[in-house]
């Protein structure tokens, strides 16, 4: 059986340092993070609507378990 990478292990550049915050250019870092977000975002929002399209039968049934969830849900 070949290896594994251990994925528990980060990266160099993912890993914090001695205080927890990230080393390297943390401006930039936490900039292309937030453009990284924005733009998975985006394309949830998109496929979330061409699901909803695509699919309206099963999209408005998802709808109302939500809203129903919300309902029952306790602030």
């Amino acid at each position: 059986m070949p290896e594994q990478e251990d994925r528990r292990d980060p990266s160099p550049r993912e890993a914090p340092g001695p205080t927890g915050i990230r080393t390297g250019t943390e401006a930039e870092s936490e900039a292309e993070r937030r453009r990284r977000r924005a733009r998975f975002l985006r394309e949830l929002a998109e496929a979330r609507a061409l699901r909803e399209r695509v699919q309206p039968r099963r999209a408005k049934a998802a709808r109302l378990r939500h809203a129903m969830r919300m309902r029952t849900f306790r602030w």
